[in-house]
């Protein structure tokens, strides 16, 4: 349990008198000055593409602190648009909402986004899995034969998806990819993907964690490309304990999995409204993120 469970989760921010910049599923972005943006990461849990009534409490705050963590684990290897977590060098205008800001926000720099999802996978699950079982092939990179579910890939491979505000995003080819932003800034984001990734896998295997894989944005900023939005977290990657590790079956993982399992249970037609989530279901998945960051980062959350 955290010690910090006393912190009321936030569902929904609200700042009266700063910029609505967007709100999404789980972030609520508002725009400052200076062309920089405030991110604070909500409660929200979404599942099956539907927002639940509940919040998970310490969720926005671990996605924050994660994505924080991994921004210093890369700094000087790629530019990125964080600026501060630190409400002391926030903007004055923000001081009365610091009960709402305080752990889950961050300012970055308004970025130019490319529309696509960097997705990088080092094992063989999820939509991979089934598109391997259907294809032999993963978003149609050829893998060979007699791989299992969970199977860890020789290589890591680059499956670019679009980038969707509702629904799901949906996979593209590398030529689609290539079509929509150009051949080299396909080949760039490609590379900077994998790279990230491999240092990233390598590290949380030191840390009892495996990466099985993720998905990183990119945008552009004076035309630099640099690494935005959140990185490594629950909500954009597949995390694994290394510990029972074993091929040819689904792994246990560190998100939101006791509410797709619990959803499925109920015969839910997926559609809005969601049913409501059992109090131990919501307290496990709380728990579940808690777990990574701990493990990831050997800190407690604050």
């Amino acid at each position: 349990m955290s010690q910090l469970t006393h912190i009321p989760p936030l569902r929904e921010s609200h700042l009266p008198g700063v910029k609505m910049f967007s709100r999404g599923k789980v972030r609520d972005v508002y725009e400052l000055a200076g062309g920089r943006l405030l991110i604070v990461a909500t409660d929200r849990l979404s599942a099956f593409d539907v927002v639940m009534a509940e919040p998970i409490p310490d969720k926005g705050r671990i996605l924050t602190q994660l994505s924080c963590f991994w921004f210093g684990f890369f700094e000087g290897q790629i530019p990125h648009h964080f600026l501060t977590a630190s409400l002391g060098h926030y903007p004055p205008e923000l001081d009365p909402f610091r009960d709402q800001l305080e752990g889950r926000s961050m300012l970055v720099k308004w970025a130019r986004p490319f529309p696509i999802e960097c997705v990088v996978r080092g094992y063989l699950a999820g939509s991979g899995w089934k598109d391997y079982q259907a294809s032999g092939a993963v978003c149609g990179v050829g893998l060979p034969s007699g791989l299992k579910e969970s199977s860890k890939l020789d290589q890591p491979i680059f499956t670019p998806a679009t980038k969707a505000q509702t629904g799901h995003d949906e996979n593209i080819s590398w030529a689609e990819m290539v079509g929509q932003i150009g051949t080299e800034a396909a080949n760039h984001l490609r590379d900077l993907s994998l790279t990230l990734y491999s240092r990233a896998r390598d590290y949380a295997e030191g840390r009892g964690i495996i990466l099985a894989d993720t998905k990183f944005e990119f945008g552009t900023d004076g035309g630099q490309i640099i690494l935005i939005d959140e990185v490594l977290t629950p909500d954009s990657s597949r995390i694994w304990p290394l510990a029972g590790y074993e091929p040819g079956r689904a792994q246990p993982s560190f998100d939101k999995q006791f509410v797709r399992d619990y959803l499925e249970s109920t015969g839910w037609n997926k559609q809005p409204p969601p049913p409501l989530l059992p109090e131990d279901v919501v307290e496990k998945t709380s728990e579940k993120y808690r777990e990574a960051y701990r493990l990831l980062t050997g800190q407690t959350l604050n």
